[in-house]
C-alpha cells in the first residue's frame, strides 16, 4: 500500500474506546483531528507520546486541533494506559489492524537492527469537513516517541 500524502483522503474509522464506545473519524467534523498510531500500551516509548500529547492538549484544543490514539492494543489495556498515565483524549482500540493498514501504519520496520513487521509509529493531520470526511494535511511516519509533540507543534505553530 502507498504512504497517505497530503491531500489524499483519509481513511474514515469506526473502532472502540476503552469504555467499548466506538468512536469516528467523522465525530470530528468541523475540526482538526491529530491521528497518532502507536505500538503498544503500557510501554515508555508509548506513555512517553501519550503524556506529551496529553500536556500540550490545552494548546492544542485552543488551537482547533483534537487527538486521538490508536494501537492494537485491546479495550481493556488501553483503559489501564488511559487511567495509569492520566490521560484526557481518546485511545481506539484495533486488534485487527484495518484502520493501521488503511493508514499503512502496519508493515516493515527496522526494530532495534532487524527488519520486523509492526506499528509503524505515524501522526497525521485530518481535516474533517463538517460532512465528516477527512483530508490529510499532514503525514508523517517513523517518528520518534521522544521529542514528536513538541517538533509537530512548532511545525503546526501551536
Amino acid at each position: 500500500m502507498a504512504r497517505l500524502q497530503p491531500g489524499d483522503t483519509a481513511p474514515a474509522f469506526t473502532l472502540p474506546d476503552p469504555e467499548g464506545r466506538p468512536v469516528s473519524l467523522s465525530d470530528f467534523a468541523g475540526s482538526r483531528a491529530i491521528v497518532y498510531f502507536f505500538p503498544a500500551a503500557l510501554t515508555p516509548g508509548c506513555s512517553l507520546e501519550a503524556m506529551d500529547f496529553d500536556a500540550a492538549m490545552g494548546d492544542l484544543d485552543a488551537a482547533g486541533y483534537r487527538v486521538v490514539g490508536i494501537s492494537p492494543d485491546d479495550t481493556e489495556k488501553l483503559a489501564r494506559f488511559a487511567e495509569r498515565d492520566g490521560l484526557r483524549f481518546p485511545l481506539l482500540s484495533d486488534p485487527g489492524r484495518e484502520v493501521l493498514e488503511a493508514y499503512d501504519a502496519f508493515g516493515s520496520k527496522m526494530l532495534y537492527g532487524k527488519l520486523v513487521e509492526g506499528v509503524i509509529r505515524s501522526t497525521f493531520i485530518v481535516d474533517v469537513d463538517d460532512a465528516g470526511t477527512g483530508t490529510v494535511a499532514v503525514a508523517q511516519y517513523n517518528v520518534r516517541a521522544t521529542g514528536h509533540v513538541a517538533k509537530l507543534r512548532r511545525e503546526l505553530g501551536v
